[in-house]
């Protein structure tokens, strides 16, 4: 019966400890999430440039700005992503809330749903992503790309 008690006071002064190291390194667990995300997205879109990335508040979600206007999303699944290419106008996205956005999939290979993230400045860097107005090469070269003369 000794033997039985000790075990379990082992057991639980385990628990206690490992919760209490877990809360205490979450930012370290979040950057190594996102270097984790970098290469998951590597290796799905191998000739994909990654410029920027945005997680969500609770990290389950990651959102990438790839080079040429196209968007990146990833949602975690315990230790495994899921990878998707999002093409610029291929998504609907509305505000639910000051740093929320709702993103729907009109051809559904995709969960949409509602995202929050640490601050208003993300969610709009994002919608902007989603919906294709960040479009660099359109940026870059002025009136030629949209068909106006110069």
């Amino acid at each position: 019966m000794l033997w039985t008690i000790t075990i379990v006071c082992l057991f639980l002064a385990g628990l206690i400890f490992r919760q209490r190291f877990r809360r205490d390194d979450e930012p370290e667990r979040m950057g190594e999430d996102a270097g984790l995300a970098i290469l998951e997205f590597g290796r799905a879109f191998p000739g994909e440039a990654i410029r920027e990335i945005i997680s969500t508040a609770d990290g389950r979600t990651v959102f990438l700005r790839l080079h040429d206007g196209k968007a990146g999303c990833m949602n975690a699944h315990g230790h495994h992503y899921t990878c998707h290419l999002i093409e610029p106008g291929a998504v609907r996205v509305g505000s639910a809330g000051p740093r929320r956005l709702s993103v729907q999939f009109p051809d559904a290979s995709f969960e949409g749903g509602t995202f929050e993230f640490r601050d208003e400045r993300q969610a709009a860097e994002v919608s902007l992503w989603l919906l294709g107005s960040f479009m660099p090469t359109v940026a870059g070269l002025g009136g030629k790309a949209l068909g106006q003369p110069t």
